[in-house]
C-alpha cells in the first residue's frame, strides 16, 4: 500500500470513526463507579472503620466487576446500593435511623442518564430493599414520586421483600437516638448540623457510555415523622444526564433542596462549560454551608470527583484503569 493509499484511509476511518484509545493524551477509562456511606463525623470508631472498609471494598469490587462483564449501569447502581441498605453499618435499610416517633421511614431514587428516566419513595416503613421499589416506580408506572403508604402498597403489588418495623433496628442506631433526643431537650432549636449522615448512594459510568445514580437514606436522626429529605428528591440528591455527569449526595437534605445541589452540578457543565471537578467544588464549598454534606460524581469520560464539607465521608471508587481505592473518615 503506497503513501496515498495509506492516505486515503485515515480520511476514511476519521470521517467515519474508530474506537478512541486515548482522552486528552491518557488511557480512555472504558468503566467508573464510586461509592459512599455518608458524610459526617471523622472521629468514628476503630473497629467501625476497619467493618465499613471492609464492608466498602467488597461492594466495591461487587460492582467493578459487574461494570468488567458489561453489565448495565443501572444493574451495578441497585445491586451495590441493596449491599449497602442490607449492611447496618450504614444509615440505609437495616441500620436506619430512628425519627421522633421512634420508627423508621426509608427514602431513595435511582436515574438512568440516557434518558432522565428516573423514579423514587419516600417515607416507606415495610420495604427491605427502597433502591429497587425506586427503581419499580421508574420501569412500572407513569409516576415519578411514590411515599409513604401508597409506595408500601406499590412494593406489595410489585412482590417486593417487605419486613417488619423491627427489621430496621439496631442499637447503635437507637442509641444515636436516644442521644439526640436528649440533646433536644437541653438545647435550642436552633440548627446544628449532625455528626453523623450515613446516607449511601452509587454512581456508575458503564461500558456503553451510560451514567446512572442512585441515593438510598433513613433520613436525620430523630427527625419528625414524615419528614423527606432530598434523598427521593431527583435534582437535589440524585441526578444523573448521559451528556455531563451523574451524583449521589449525603447530607442535610433541606439545603440540598433548596439549591438543587446534584443538578446543579450538571448545570453549571452543561450550561457554564465547567469541569465536573470545578462544579462540584463550588456547589459543595461556596453554595452550601460548612458542615452540610458531601457528594459523589463521575462524569461521562470517567472522571471521579469526591467533594465534602463535613468532617470525613466514607467513599470508595474504581475504573477500568486500575483505580482502586476506599476512604472512612477525613
Amino acid at each position: 500500500m503506497h503513501a496515498g493509499q495509506i492516505f486515503f484511509w485515515f480520511v476514511i476511518l476519521s470521517m467515519v470513526g474508530f474506537p478512541c484509545t486515548t482522552i486528552n493524551g491518557q488511557q480512555k477509562v472504558e468503566y467508573a463507579i464510586v461509592i459512599h456511606g455518608g458524610a459526617g463525623s471523622a472521629k468514628i470508631d476503630e473497629d467501625v472503620v476497619a467493618a465499613r472498609l471492609r464492608s466498602l471494598n467488597e461492594y466495591l469490587q461487587q460492582g467493578k466487576d459487574m461494570l468488567e462483564q458489561g453489565s448495565l449501569g443501572l444493574d451495578v447502581v441497585e445491586a451495590v446500593i441493596r449491599r449497602l441498605e442490607d449492611d447496618p453499618l450504614f444509615n440505609a435499610g437495616k441500620g436506619a435511623v430512628y425519627n421522633s416517633e421512634g420508627g423508621h421511614e426509608l427514602d431513595a431514587s435511582i436515574m438512568d442518564g440516557r434518558d432522565l428516566s428516573c423514579g423514587a419513595v419516600a417515607g416507606v416503613t415495610r420495604v427491605k430493599n427502597p433502591v429497587s421499589l425506586a427503581r419499580r416506580v421508574m420501569t412500572d408506572t407513569r409516576h415519578i414520586l411514590l411515599a409513604a403508604d401508597g409506595a408500601d402498597r406499590f412494593a406489595r403489588q410489585q412482590g417486593l421483600e417487605r419486613v417488619k418495623p423491627g427489621y430496621f433496628h439496631t442499637e447503635h442506631a437507637r442509641q444515636r437516638w436516644e442521644k439526640a433526643r436528649a440533646a433536644e431537650q437541653k438545647q435550642s432549636s436552633s440548627e446544628k448540623p449532625p455528626l453523623y449522615l450515613g446516607t449511601v448512594g452509587c454512581v456508575v459510568l458503564d461500558r456503553k457510555g451510560n451514567i446512572a445514580a442512585g441515593t438510598s437514606t433513613g433520613g436525620l436522626t430523630n427527625k419528625k415523622y414524615g419528614r423527606v429529605g432530598d434523598s427521593p428528591i431527583i435534582a437535589a440528591g440524585t441526578y444523573a444526564d448521559n451528556r455531563t455527569c451523574g451524583v449521589s449526595g449525603t447530607g442535610i437534605g433541606e439545603h440540598f433542596i433548596r439549591h438543587a445541589v446534584a443538578y446543579d452540578v450538571s448545570a453549571r457543565m452543561m450550561y457554564r462549560d465547567d469541569t465536573l471537578k470545578d462544579a462540584a467544588h463550588a456547589v459543595i464549598h461556596e453554595t452550601l454551608k460548612p458542615g452540610y454534606g458531601g457528594i459523589i460524581a463521575l462524569d461521562r469520560d470517567g472522571n471521579i470527583v469526591v467533594e465534602f464539607n463535613t468532617p470525613g465521608m466514607s467513599r470508595a471508587a474504581a475504573d477500568s484503569n486500575g483505580r482502586f481505592e476506599v476512604h472512612v473518615g477525613k
